[in-house]
């Protein structure tokens, strides 16, 4: 395998939502030949049935038996599932969660492997992958037990902005009770060093929501404005963690506030993910921050309901290749320069 590219593992999702479509829509374009090596994880029987359904010819996969036989002037795909694996467009079924499951399991042991570089994942149903195997509640999960990394973020990212969320794939009804100033304190440490080594923003200014309606107006509407948040900002900027808020969820997007700051850190799904998709579903990338190793993917589900339509946009799923590959390329420029070297020579101390 040529190394000199950035090996891209993409695992495939649900094969009957739209994650086939918008991977080899994105792949048709030959500017991704040019930046990096593709190598998908799933079926060539998979897709096969997907781009005839999408009548799509001027595309094909190079069949491979591992990723180590990828080659780097083709779209490559390790043939990883059952051959008795059946597609049913626009229906959530056991059969797609296992495949899902099987096609990351074995992209994330490559990527431990260093086999491939980095990982891009197409859209999961949460609920049919769920298995004794997959005890998760997404990917997010699944990827920060696989790393053992301590603390994770998930990163919406655009041209747009970021948006960042304290508590994830939880029940609204638990959030308050989740959130304490050493949690947040810790995701502001998380995401201020993210936006650093893997954005290459030296001084990033993060804004930060309120929990409550209003920020809880004092404590008319709730206290934990002013008993976990306020106490969370005077730590963090005791670190020189640039912090600012807490600002009222509504307002804030509203008024492009948004626009003045390089994060916006929300306390909970929605809140974060609501406006993230309204103003750049067609654009929008989820990051995993926090992982040893970078994971992106598309900002849209499986989309059962357009499945083999046609009509999917493939530009989320290719932002996410792309940006995959500006993480590891600034994580690697920042490490270099931290460790006092830049392509294997010692700084000058000059």
């Amino acid at each position: 395998m040529d190394t000199s590219k950035i090996r891209v593992g993409i695992s495939q999702g649900d094969i009957n939502g739209v994650s086939y479509e918008v991977i080899i829509k994105s792949l048709t374009d030959p500017r991704i030949l040019d930046y990096c090596t593709p190598v998908v994880y799933g079926s060539p029987k998979v897709g096969a049935y997907h781009r005839k359904a999408l009548n799509i010819n001027n595309f094909s996969f190079n069949n491979i038996k591992n990723a180590i036989e990828a080659n780097p002037k083709r779209v490559n795909i390790v043939d990883c599932l059952d051959d008795n694996i059946r597609v049913e467009l626009g229906k959530s079924t056991p059969m797609a969660g296992e495949a899902s499951a099987m096609s990351l399991g074995t992209a994330v042991n490559d990527l431990k492997q260093g086999v491939i570089d980095v990982i891009v994942t197409a859209p999961i149903n949460k609920l049919n992958i769920q298995s004794e195997k997959f005890p998760f509640r997404g990917h997010t999960e699944y990827l920060a037990h696989h790393f053992e990394a301590n603390d994770v973020i998930m990163l919406m990212v655009s041209d747009l902005m970021k948006v960042a969320v304290v508590t994830g794939h939880v029940s609204l009804a638990d959030v308050p009770g989740l959130l304490s100033v050493d949690m947040l304190v810790g995701k502001l440490r998380l995401l201020n060093s993210t936006l650093i080594r893997d954005f290459g923003i030296i001084k990033p200014r993060i804004a930060v929501l309120g929990l409550n309606p209003h920020c809880g107006e004092e404590g008319l509407i709730g206290n934990e404005e002013k008993d976990i948040i306020q106490p969370a900002f005077d730590k963090a900027r005791g670190e020189n963690i640039m912090a600012l808020g807490p600002f009222p969820a509504d307002g804030f997007f509203g008024s492009d506030s948004f626009s003045k700051f390089d994060a916006i850190l929300a306390m909970y799904h929605d809140q974060g993910l609501s406006p993230f998709k309204a103003l750049a579903f067609d654009s929008g990338v989820n990051f995993t921050a926090g992982l040893p190793v970078v994971r992106t993917s598309p900002a849209h589900g499986t989309a059962f309901e357009i499945a083999g339509q046609g009509i999917a946009s493939p530009d989320p799923f290719r932002n996410a290749i792309y940006l995959a590959c500006d993480i590891f390329n600034n994580r690697k420029e920042y490490d270099d320069l931290v460790s006092g070297s830049v392509d294997g020579e010692e700084l000058s101390a000059q």
